[in-house]
């Protein structure tokens, strides 16, 4: 095991978060963070951010396909560990990884959004903002002009008026990189979020078991006296003077909803003038269709198995959208993430990155405002050892690693 000062001092382009050491003998493994979540965070918090789509089976399929991938060492050719700084997008990180977009973090912890730039920006690490998030595009690019990237839905009324003024204002805010979601074409429940008051009717309306988990949860509940009550928003100033949460959620799901088509992808992309990533492919086919509309990345994805718990594990489409890119868009991994290890997995099989979206709502939960950070320093030390494990001088070199892996498919 290497000493984990050697480690730090080694890091390449980033610094570590203050307390790492003391935070990494409670929380060594992202494992850790979700059971810590757990304990610290109210119920109804804590499921919004850990479920899925029907009864979690696509979670675990996600998570099952990822342990699967072997990834077969090369020896006497690794003296020490490997650099895992990279170019995204004609950018330079300090690793291949870095947050997913997530709808409404700040349900899990009050002032998330936020709190994830910071660290990200810290990391130099790429921080990807939901527009459905709980902070500003304009307050997020403050925090973190370096490595800020904007994910948008569909708000197709009005011909697309709010979407291109989104976009303009990710563009004077200086957005390095706008990610389109095509993976929700329907909207859909989720059983856990309804069994604690947070889904069907769609509306935030606190009941007395919420009470009480905030009650419970001090940590919790200074974090929102801190922050007020959640909020989207970048969509509030379009619903109009005075709009509250709940009004405000009614006028996204009237003017939010359906996928991209491919003709709106030509029409973002004729006016977007920086990189265009579309987020939630999994055919090489569709994969093939965006690089000929000029995107310049895709992140392979299911919704991390909260849409519908039916689709293959995106790690398992990954060798067939990198074979159908052939190089010519960045490969970007989501879903499942939980470890350094497994953005080495991802890197083996052809993606240029990897991000994660849950493994910081645990450690947010688990650590408050020091998550962010020490969840981003763990994926760090863990995917620099598993590349210096297999004989990676680089996250390019892991590529050329010799991979078994059963569950790929073959389109």
């Amino acid at each position: 095991m290497h000493d984990i000062t050697a480690i730090a001092a080694a890091k390449p382009g980033a610094t570590r978060s203050p307390n790492f050491v003391k935070n990494q003998r409670w929380y060594p493994t992202i494992y850790d963070l979700r059971r810590g979540a757990k304990r610290r965070l109210p119920h109804f918090a804590y499921e919004y951010g850990d479920g899925g789509a029907g009864d979690d089976t696509g979670i675990r399929h996600n998570w099952a396909a990822l342990d699967a991938i072997e990834m077969i060492p090369r020896y006497g050719v690794m003296p020490e560990l490997p650099p895992v700084n990279v170019e995204l997008f004609g950018r330079k990180y300090s690793a291949p990884l870095g947050v997913a977009p997530m709808g409404s973090p700040i349900v899990v912890w009050p002032g998330a959004d936020k709190l994830l730039a910071k660290a990200a920006q810290r990391a130099k690490v790429p921080y990807t903002l939901g527009v459905a998030g709980g902070a500003t595009i304009e307050e997020i690019a403050q925090l973190a002009p370096d490595v800020m990237w904007l994910q948008m839905y569909r708000f197709a009324k009005n011909d697309h008026s709010i979407g291109f003024d989104l976009m303009r204002r990710a563009d004077e805010a200086g957005v390095n990189v706008l990610m389109l979601t095509l993976d929700v074409p329907v909207r859909t429940v989720r059983a856990r979020e309804v069994k604690v008051g947070m889904g069907g009717g769609g509306y935030f309306r606190p009941d007395w078991r919420m009470m009480l988990g905030m009650v419970k949860c001090p940590g919790w509940a200074m974090a929102m006296l801190a922050n007020n009550l959640p909020r989207f928003a970048n969509i509030q100033p379009y619903a109009g003077p005075g709009a509250g949460l709940n009004d405000t959620i009614k006028f996204a799901r009237e003017q939010m909803g359906g996928a991209f088509s491919w003709d709106e992808v030509k029409r973002y992309r004729d006016r977007w003038k920086r990189p265009l990533v579309l987020k939630g492919l999994l055919h090489p086919e569709d994969a093939e269709k965006a690089v000929a509309l000029g995107a310049d990345g895709i992140v392979v994805s299911n919704h991390g198995g909260r849409q519908i718990e039916a689709l293959p594990p995106p790690i398992d489409c990954v060798p067939a959208i990198v074979k159908a890119v052939n190089k010519r868009a960045t490969i970007i991994f989501d879903s499942g993430v939980r470890s350094g290890t497994d953005v080495a997995r991802a890197l083996a099989l052809g993606a240029d990155a990897a991000i994660a979206g849950k493994a910081f709502l645990w450690g947010l939960g688990a650590l408050g405002d020091e998550g962010p950070g020490h969840v981003i320093d763990l994926l760090i030390d863990e995917l620099r050892s598993a590349l210096g494990q297999i004989g990676a001088h680089s996250p390019a070199e892991a590529r050329n690693v010799m991979v078994r892996h059963p569950g790929a498919l073959h389109f």
